[in-house]
């Protein structure tokens, strides 16, 4: 089987309230998405550059939904690599945890009838996470970037990545953006999907007391 290639087709200076980055568009043979870069200072052939792989979440990134984390989790990677003054997001268009939009809004659908985001994801018939890195790796590697500190709760990721030859010299921890709309979501991810997130035992506690209640 053919390794997937990337190749970035054009960038342009943006301009944002953390300061001023380049966004990259990436091409690639895998898919037919366009996934994105957005990086600050330089970074190419550097080791142990801050990066954030970000899967794209339409609901929480662009509308700030808070049954998830997501938009938080980007705005706070944004301003750890402003803080840092170099950087790198890449951003994958693999939506619902790669089930894509519609899929993902008949699993909300679910969740609001009690299955929690994992069982909701199974009822449909996928995965309970479909996501590839294969794709950042390759843009990764490309940047001549070999070594990272990763931005991310997610042992998976920092496995994906590893198994692909980047090596993750530290994980920088995403604090937990817990509210009472994804405390549900927070805390499944905890166990079982094994995140390192800090839920308080009181929010899990109290979730749980709420569905014995139901």
């Amino acid at each position: 089987m053919t390794e997937p290639t990337v190749n970035r087709i054009s960038e342009a200076r943006i301009p944002t309230e953390y300061g001023e980055f380049i966004l990259g568009y990436y091409g690639n043979s895998l898919d037919n998405k366009a996934h994105l870069t957005f990086h600050m200072g330089d970074i190419s052939g550097k080791p142990d550059v801050l990066v954030r792989v970000h899967s794209e979440c339409l609901t929480g990134d662009i509308f700030g939904s808070r049954r998830c984390d997501c938009g938080e989790q980007l705005d706070h990677s944004l301003r750890l690599i402003a803080e840092r003054g170099s950087g790198l997001l890449i951003y994958l268009r693999q939506e619902g945890r790669g089930i894509g939009l519609l899929q993902k809004i008949h699993a909300y659908n679910l969740q609001d009838k009690g299955h929690d985001t994992v069982d909701a994801n199974l009822l449909l018939g996928h995965a309970a996470d479909e996501r590839s890195y294969i794709l950042a790796t390759l843009i990764l590697k490309s940047l001549d970037i070999l070594s990272v500190r990763l931005i991310t709760n997610n042992p998976d990721k920092i496995s994906a990545l590893e198994s692909d030859g980047i090596k993750v010299s530290e994980r920088v921890e995403l604090v937990d953006f817990l509210n009472a709309d994804n405390s549900d979501y927070l805390i499944t991810k905890v166990k079982r999907m094994n995140h390192m997130l800090n839920v308080p035992d009181e929010a899990t506690a109290a979730a749980e007391e709420a569905h014995e209640s139901e």
